[in-house]
């Protein structure tokens, strides 16, 4: 099991419509040539290849919403945000697969979000399953608490949804 777990996180590195932020401490991303790339206010124009409205599923695990989205919604483009890449490999290899090219993956922890998108960027975003984090002690690390919620209020354009 650890080895394909292994393989997917290896894999999922190669994927065209994966960006990876490798390393917390040293923030930046890379494409699947692993090269340094800087997305931040240019998803639209250097992945997606149009100005269409983004839509993030944040904590997206294996990408279903981006996914089911992006095949009802193909005017519009979805990212998902997830920091584990063996989740990430099955939703970016079915994007692949079916030439969703309205659905990109983005590797990293949500806690810097903010580094990879311009104030006003995001037109919508999706929470759907998020780690609840019942501890009292840990309740300003779940994806709803009030820093989260001030922290996506700065990506999205006036009149943007949290759903």
């Amino acid at each position: 099991m650890a080895r394909n777990k292994l393989n997917k996180f290896s894999e999922v590195s190669s994927f065209r419509n994966v960006y990876e932020n490798r390393n917390a401490q040293m923030p930046g991303l890379t494409n699947e040539a692993g090269e340094k790339v800087e997305m931040k206010g240019k998803w639209g124009s250097n992945h997606f290849k149009n100005e269409h409205p983004i839509t993030l599923e944040l904590a997206c695990g294996r990408g279903e919403y981006s996914l089911g989205l992006g095949r009802l919604f193909p005017e519009r483009n979805f990212i998902g945000v997830d920091i584990k890449g063996a989740r990430i490999w099955q939703g970016a290899q079915i994007a692949l697969a079916e030439s969703l090219d309205n659905v990109a993956f983005l590797r990293t922890r949500i806690e810097q979000i903010e580094l990879f998108f311009e104030p006003g960027e995001v037109d919508e975003i999706w929470i759907t399953f998020p780690d609840p984090f019942l501890r009292e002690s840990k309740t300003d690390r779940r994806l709803t608490s009030a820093p989260f919620l001030k922290r996506y209020a700065g990506l999205l354009k006036p009149g943007g949804t949290i759903h």
